[in-house]
């Protein structure tokens, strides 16, 4: 599942006029990049919610070879946030667990993909999700206080208000079909969900050993590229 339905605020005034998944970074569109490293962990099948200027998005979806299908979920009637989102698509994902990504997402592999990394951490016993995180010294661009901690069995609790966390989300995760089981109605954020499993004990998280590119907003553009084309 790739999340592409946002309204891409902070990329503005690039977003005006094209979504953000379709702003470039190093000769080609965000998506792309995200797109690229599925095709490359052998994916079979991608699902892709839209919502913000989805006439272009689908038709670069549609116009762009792939080596696995590709499926719409349609919110252009209603943006349903992260979690809404999930639950509407999951009718359509058939695999459990299953890998969701953000559609904004840059990063470099280690020696083994980060999907690869996620697989082999999952224990369904234990985990609703499992998060892909990465310390700061490995975000670049990244200018904040962190999202979450990782205590040594992995288990994810979130950062206290005021203080430092020392991992950051990077926009990636695997998920159980138990995690959407009776989920609020319409829009919310994943954030209600992931909530709900810090308090079972079900949410987990492991460390990228690559790097990963914020790249929130127009100023992050140009090193990305440049980390990217010199890497």
């Amino acid at each position: 599942m790739v999340m592409a339905a946002g309204l891409g605020k902070r990329m503005r005034p690039l977003t005006i006029t094209t979504p953000k998944p379709l702003v470039r970074v190093a000769g080609k569109p965000l998506i792309d990049h995200v797109l690229d490293h599925l095709g490359d962990a052998g994916m079979r099948r991608v699902i892709v919610n839209v919502h913000y200027l989805a006439d272009s998005l689908e038709a670069h979806l549609n116009a762009r070879e792939h080596p696995f299908e590709v499926m719409i979920s349609d919110e252009r009637d209603l943006l349903l946030e992260t979690g809404g989102g999930l639950v509407k698509a999951l009718p359509m994902i058939d695999e459990d667990p299953f890998f969701c990504l953000n559609s904004d997402n840059v990063w470099l592999e280690s020696a083994r993909s980060c999907f690869d990394e996620l697989r082999a951490a999952w224990d369904d016993s234990r985990m609703d999700a499992l998060l892909l995180v990465v310390p700061h010294t490995r975000a670049c661009n990244y200018q904040g206080v962190g999202d979450f901690h990782l205590d040594q069995m992995g288990r994810v609790s979130r950062r206290r208000a005021g203080h430092v966390a020392p991992y950051i989300y990077t926009g990636i995760q695997l998920l159980s079909r138990r995690l959407l089981v009776d989920p609020p109605e319409g829009a919310f954020s994943t954030n209600v969900l992931w909530n709900r499993a810090i308090e079972a004990d079900r949410l987990f998280g492991i460390a990228h050993l690559g790097q990963w590119f914020d790249v929130g907003t127009p100023a992050a553009i140009k090193p990305t590229a440049e980390a990217l084309l010199n890497d």
